[in-house]
């Protein structure tokens, strides 16, 4: 009688850290002179392909974080790097997409979306096939020759996102991209985000006030205190993808948005 055969399945390794931040400090200087800290010893470490959101009340110093990752902002002390390189300014590695669309009137969709490699003066034509996916993927594909004022609100928030994604980025921020559309359209955006998301398997950074928002699509939430910012606590998010909306009505999906509740201490200026 033979034995049977055992297999052993390998582990997964882990995929590389990404973006790392270490003691990260952020000081302003009022125009007074007096100093304010905005981000106190603030530390994480995000993996490649990870959808991780951001979630505080207002000043805690959400964007502030956003615009150093971005390179747009330098940091007081401590250090932030991308595959191990400082950020130390902008860079073809991360793309960011803002609260408002800021999308040039006078160019049309597609003009806007190849904008940033025209900036860079390199030859657009390679660029032209992802660009035509991309907009394809994100239900504006027959919209390319129109310009912004012909779209709505949420159709806008989609070319901006393709604009970011154009030059294939290892990072893509985002600072409440849709905390200006109405609730509807915000939950629609939601689940084609992930859609994106799962496709080309970026790394994202996700600001939101919306606790139930920061749930739904990542995989871990970080947490962060009222001003000065630090990070009260970083939870993973352990439900099943595809995420879908009839999940936020789930008992586990509740436990997660009222640890975070609590956690926040929220009442003011959260969902």
């Amino acid at each position: 009688m033979s034995s049977a055969v055992v297999t052993k399945l390998k582990p997964v390794a882990p995929a590389p850290i990404l973006i790392e931040a270490h003691d990260l400090n952020k000081v302003y200087e009022t125009a007074d002179g007096e100093e304010v800290t905005a981000l106190a010893d603030v530390s994480f470490s995000i993996r490649e392909g990870e959808f991780v959101c951001i979630v505080g009340r207002s000043g805690c110093g959400k964007s502030t974080l956003m615009k150093i990752m971005a390179g747009l902002l330098d940091c007081t002390s401590g250090s932030i790097a991308i595959n191990n390189k400082p950020i130390t300014a902008p860079s073809v590695d991360v793309g960011i997409v803002f609260q408002q669309p800021v999308l040039l009137p006078w160019r049309t969709i597609y003009q806007n979306v190849i904008f940033p490699v025209e900036i860079r003066k390199v030859n657009t034509t390679e660029y032209a096939p992802r660009a035509k996916n991309l907009l394809r993927l994100v239900g504006l594909e027959g919209f390319e020759d129109r310009y912004p004022h012909e779209l709505s609100g949420g159709m806008q928030q989609r070319a901006a996102i393709v604009r970011a994604l154009v030059q294939n980025p290892k990072l893509l921020l985002m600072d409440e991209p849709f905390g200006a559309l109405d609730a509807m359209t915000r939950e629609q955006m939601n689940l084609e985000l992930m859609k994106i998301w799962h496709s080309y398997q970026k790394t994202v950074i996700f600001i939101t006030h919306s606790i139930p928002e920061s749930v739904l699509l990542s995989d871990r939430v970080i947490a962060m205190t009222p001003r000065p910012g630090k990070i009260a606590e970083i939870i993973e998010i352990d439900l099943p993808r595809p995420r879908t909306l009839e999940m936020i009505s789930s008992d586990r999906f509740g436990v997660y948005a009222s640890h975070i509740r609590q956690l926040l201490q929220a009442s003011e200026g959260l969902d």
